[in-house]
């Protein structure tokens, strides 16, 4: 989810009980609008990405003040992608038009699954979490560029466990999702990184922004920055504090930049939270997505309680300004 200084706030579904709306303008009645339109929205048996969505993953306000969609390309996560359909698709709030999009294709495989998204000035970072490993694309120049590949910090080397259980999916096998969260520093210095199982990892962005520096160079500048729990979503403060939805116990974790960790709040009703949000307001929107619920992670049953439901709480802290307006 995001929000904008305005009010606005936005969501997207991940379709865990079939087709439907993927992106969504939410009121605060809690009725929602098809966004941008219905026709993005549309439900296609053939997954045709020309003017719709294929699978979005993400979204978020960009430092533009435009609206950052993460279509993964793929109808769901460990299936093939579309051709052409992974992609970001740029949005103005001013006139609730597609103004951009940027087609991936030319740097995901066929079992690519487009995760999360975040900026550094004219750099865009995401992860892919199908075929392990980071993309990292100049706006000014369109250039589109993979990097540390199957590196350990970006493959999932352990299984994903939420209340006391490892997530399988229909089939019993564990589920692993690779490459998931990242954060950028607010001074720019530093990209955080993980797949959904932990460990957490950063990197310098001197060197993942640099792409003439050989792949085998850039994979020694990774460090192992923190050993975190099976994560469902993170968001990062002004003050570089990252907070981290921890889905084996219910928690919200705050991982300090000298690597304290301390439990910001622990309550039963954050099941499986994700998509976190530092607003323009001081609070911190946490969606308990309860995708650990979903058939896709509980074994072929679906036990979705809803509605599902986001909670705020007041934290007093605001967003760096190099991760959205």
């Amino acid at each position: 989810m995001t929000t904008t200084v305005e009010g606005r706030c936005f969501v997207s579904f991940p379709s865990v009980e079939g087709p439907g709306i993927q992106v969504a303008e939410l009121a605060e009645d809690g009725t929602m609008r098809p966004y941008p339109d219905e026709g993005w929205n549309a439900v296609r048996d053939n997954h045709d990405p020309a003017g719709a969505f294929v699978g979005v993953n993400g979204l978020r306000i960009g430092p533009d003040g435009h609206l950052w969609i993460v279509d993964s390309g793929a109808p769901g996560l460990g299936q093939p992608r579309v051709p052409h359909g992974p992609r970001l698709i740029v949005v103005s709030l001013a006139t609730d038009e597609v103004i951009d999009v940027y087609q991936l294709d030319g740097q995901t495989g066929q079992h690519s699954y487009i995760d999360d998204i975040r900026f550094n000035g004219d750099l865009v970072y995401l992860t892919d979490a199908g075929e392990p490993g980071l993309l990292v694309l100049d706006r000014g120049t369109g250039q589109l560029r993979r990097a540390l590949d199957h590196h350990p910090a970006t493959v999932a080397r352990r299984p994903m466990r939420a209340d006391g259980r490892i997530e399988r999916d229909p089939h019993g096998d564990e589920v692993r999702v690779h490459a998931d969260q990242l954060e950028v520093s607010p001074d720019g210095e530093y990209l955080y990184f993980q797949p959904a199982s932990g460990p957490m990892s950063r990197i310098g962005t001197r060197w993942l922004d640099d792409p003439d520096l050989p792949a085998g160079s850039l994979a020694g500048r990774v460090e192992r920055w923190l050993d975190t729990p099976t994560t469902g979503g993170t968001a990062i403060d002004a003050d570089g504090v990252i907070y981290l939805g921890d889905v084996e116990r219910r928690r919200i974790l705050r991982l300090w930049p000298d690597r304290r960790v301390d439990t910001l709040v622990a309550d039963p009703r954050l099941v499986s939270t994700d998509a976190l949000w530092i607003g323009d307001d001081g609070f911190l929107w946490i969606p308990a997505a309860q995708l650990n619920r979903s058939a896709g992670m509980a074994g072929g049953r679906q036990a979705i309680q809803y509605p599902i439901i986001i909670y705020k709480l007041r934290v007093d802290a605001a967003p760096p300004a190099n991760d959205h307006s």
